[in-house]
């Protein structure tokens, strides 16, 4: 997937997106995530290459909780 990031205007997007697996899922958003997406002169903010504008880190890591909410949420269901 090229440029990944011009899809998704919020990381909930990502992590609600119906057909993307939940490793990609995880993949994107810790791309999204890391330093190296970090906007200069403002830590708290990440703006990968490619996405259309820069969101909170916080914002991102709740992303890729909901998605460790939804695993445990599938694995108890009988």
């Amino acid at each position: 997937m090229s440029e990944p990031f011009s899809r998704f205007l919020h990381p909930f997007d990502v992590a609600r997106h119906p057909s993307l697996e939940p490793e990609v899922k995880r993949a994107l958003l810790a791309s999204w995530a890391s330093d190296r997406a970090a906007v200069r002169d403002k830590p708290s903010l990440r703006k990968p290459p490619g996405a259309r504008r820069a969101v909170p880190v916080d914002e991102v890591l709740a992303a890729l909780r909901s998605l460790d909410r939804g695993t445990r949420e599938r694995a108890t269901r009988p």
